[in-house]
């Protein structure tokens, strides 16, 4: 529950800001919270190659300015689901403040640290969702239109579900510190070891996001014989609908872009996706690239039994990234 509250914090906030900017059209945010283990800074402070991996237990480092590091960490969730992957961090310091002690950069605001910050994301079962690549500062305050955090970083790509996001990064307030270690100590020791865990929040504009296609008699949803969920023949709890979807992302075995997909072999959704009826979980059944289509998916889902009769939200997420809620009858 701290995690759904703490995304639609940040997801208010960044509409507020959007629309007190005056843009003429607001961007579409979806945030992603990451949560990572086993977080360790390797300090480049070994001048003689030989020497770097070589020692099996911690290796501590004396930290000076303008070293040289690389952060790994392990991905273990995103918004609360099970996930893998691995974030890493290759930066220098440059610790610059307004009022410097010896050793550091003078500077009008606060940054520890310059450099690369790449999320690559896989499932629980290890298969691979997308990577996120962003760019920029480490420490300080985050960038204005975000809640209080540190670091601000440029998303500046992805690919897979990610395929051409665009965004920000930043740890929220309270992130812990890495554990700071020597590069004579071997990295493959880095979970045995152990480092610190915490979280890191993406504020996202996809290029794509999962929708239910929108018809001229309401949204795409299908009994199994293909006639339209309607009010005069409604869901039922413990049906199996067919959604007709777009913005699911690739698909595997997977086809070159433009292809459209075949009826053999059916091509299933890569990235996990959750159907929501009325806010309860339904049970995802099928989800392939439609035959024939570019950029269609048929969802099949089950109706949460349960579900009470009248107008039901029906929201699909596709990648951790959710859709715009539509309305269906049940009966």
């Amino acid at each position: 529950m701290k995690c759904i509250s703490r995304i639609a914090v940040f997801a208010a906030v960044a509409c507020a800001v959007a629309c007190r900017q005056g843009w003429a059209q607001a961007p579409e945010f979806a945030v992603l919270d990451v949560e990572w283990e086993n977080s360790v800074a390797y300090y480049d402070d070994v001048a003689e190659t030989s020497r770097l991996v070589t020692s099996p237990g911690p290796a501590a480092t004396t930290v000076r300015n303008f070293m040289q590091l690389v952060v790994i960490a392990d991905i273990v969730s995103v918004n609360g689901k099970p996930a893998r992957g691995s974030l890493v961090f290759a930066t220098r310091l440059i610790q610059a403040v307004p009022n410097p002690s010896p050793g550091q950069a003078i500077a009008d605001l606060g940054r520890f640290s310059i450099g690369d910050l790449h999320m690559e994301i896989l499932q629980s079962d290890g298969v691979p969702v997308g990577s996120i690549m962003s760019s920029g500062f480490g420490g300080g305050p985050a960038p204005p239109g975000l809640p209080a955090g540190v670091s601000n970083f440029a998303v500046i790509g992805g690919s897979g579900a990610f395929l051409g996001v665009h965004g920000t990064l930043h740890y929220p307030p309270g992130t812990p510190a890495n554990r700071n270690a020597s590069m004579q100590e071997d990295p493959a020791m880095r979970r045995t070891h152990g480092g610190n865990r915490g979280h890191i929040i993406a504020t996202l504009i996809p290029t794509f996001r999962p929708a239910i296609v929108s018809t001229a008699s309401g949204p795409a949803v299908f009994h199994s014989d293909f006639s339209p969920v309607t009010s005069t023949r409604p869901a039922r709890p413990g049906e199996t609908l067919i959604v007709r979807a777009n913005g699911l992302g690739p698909t595997r075995p997977g086809l070159p872009a433009g292809t459209p997909f075949p009826e053999d072999p059916l091509q299933e959704v890569n990235s996990p996706v959750e159907v929501k009826v009325s806010g309860n979980v339904a049970e995802v059944v099928n989800k392939i690239g439609w035959p024939g289509t570019t950029d269609t998916y048929r969802v099949d889902i089950r109706v949460p039994v349960g579900t009470a009769p009248g107008m039901a939200t029906v929201q699909l997420t596709a990648a951790f990234i959710p859709g715009r809620e539509v309305v269906l009858p049940v009966q």
